[in-house]
């Protein structure tokens, strides 16, 4: 049995991981989790799970839980995330926070000795360099649990890496992919959310809608598998049917398939290259017949996507002011302070903007942090003036 544990357990990914631990009680046991604000769905999951030590957000949540559940401990904050990542008695952390939050407990997870399975990734966006270095340091591994990094680390199964080519990230094109550029200057908060074929968390179905999450799953290829961005490729597929590919030097491609359902690749990379069964509602089935398409992306349309190969090339602080730009951007849309196009107005401002750095320590990613935070909310309040 591996002992888990969970950042971030009422978001999307984190429920589903739930799911996959209750469909697997022989394998998995999760040792502690974390909540951010999200109490009511902390409560449901506590109904399902002995999970003897909890992080949430806030000090007086933590206080309140611990009077209602006396017999289990509680810690609170980014201190709190700290205490999790650190435990001694764990095997895998799978981090599915949202944002750099996600980095500093990622680094304590491998500083610890410990397997991590990555759902967020800003760790990689931003801290990528620092990241793989302190994986080879510490000798520990690092899976990945999006969809399309899930795939190409199968994909990559039984084969050299010295006979790969290419790497191709599918891209579905979100809520806007028919829509031009001009019709896109009045789209809504709902809109944005529409997305055609996943269930994801707010903040990461805004970011599909403008291709800025896959700029960073772009990113977080180069870190995971060692390639060039040269090497790595997006390509348009509507479908979300095939969810990556590899193409090796003799042009043949291997590719993953599967029905849009993230509890796939969390449940692969807590047990792979083994394979096990899980309930699967829709399962993809080809004898109902379906239509592959496949196109190149549109950079004019999506320059956030340009940006990420931009950014990624150039490296140092710049991928971490980008980050923490898009943060600020993203979220002021979703509370209807800015429209839509201004998020990538505004994070291409603060890349431009930012003066070339470096990274060497945390403290050099906070600093390149705080600089595209700080961009991001001057021009969202010149936006509101």
């Amino acid at each position: 049995m591996k002992e888990l544990v969970l950042l971030g357990a009422s978001g999307s990914i984190g429920t589903q991981t739930v799911d996959i631990v209750l469909q697997h009680p022989d394998l998995f046991h999760v040792r502690a989790l974390s909540v951010g604000h999200n109490i009511k769905e902390l409560r449901k999951i506590l109904a399902c799970l002995d999970t003897e030590l909890i992080c949430v957000q806030e000090e007086k949540d933590a206080h309140l839980l611990q009077k209602e559940y006396p017999q289990r401990r509680f810690v609170y904050g980014d201190t709190g995330l700290l205490t999790l990542a650190g435990l001694k008695d764990y095997d895998v952390l799978v981090n599915a926070l949202v944002g750099f939050a996600g980095f500093a407990p990622t680094m304590k997870a491998i500083e610890t000795g410990h397997e991590i399975a990555l759902a967020n990734k800003e760790t990689l966006v931003v801290g990528g360099e620092l990241i793989t270095d302190a994986v080879k340091k510490y000798g520990v591994k690092l899976v990945p649990i999006d969809s399309e990094h899930s795939a190409i680390y199968q994909c990559l199964q039984g084969n050299r890496r010295s006979d790969v080519k290419r790497l191709w990230i599918t891209c579905s094109g979100g809520a806007f992919r028919t829509l031009t550029r001009e019709q896109m200057k009045d789209v809504t908060v709902d809109d944005a959310l529409s997305h055609p074929n996943w269930h994801m968390g707010p903040k990461i179905t805004v970011d599909c809608a403008n291709l800025m999450n896959k700029g960073f799953e772009v990113m977080e290829a180069h870190y995971l598998f060692g390639m060039d961005y040269d090497d790595i490729r997006v390509v348009m597929h509507p479908q979300s049917v095939v969810h990556s590919m590899v193409e090796y030097v003799d042009h043949s491609f291997i590719a993953q398939l599967g029905a849009p359902d993230m509890r796939l690749p969390i449940q692969y990379a807590l047990t792979g290259p083994e394979r096990y069964y899980y309930k699967e509602e829709n399962p993809m089935d080809l004898w109902q017949g379906m239509d592959l398409h496949f196109e190149a992306p549109d950079t004019e349309k999506y320059p956030l996507l340009a940006l990420a190969y931009e950014t990624g090339r150039k490296g140092g602080i710049l991928p971490a002011v980008m980050n923490g730009a898009n943060e600020e951007a993203n979220l002021a849309f979703r509370q209807k302070k800015i429209p839509f196009l201004k998020i990538e107005e505004i994070v291409m401002g603060a890349v431009r903007a930012c003066v070339w750095q470096p990274v060497n320590t945390e403290a050099d990613l906070i600093r390149g942090d705080r600089f595209g935070r700080d961009y991001a909310q001057r021009m969202i309040k010149e936006t509101l003036n």
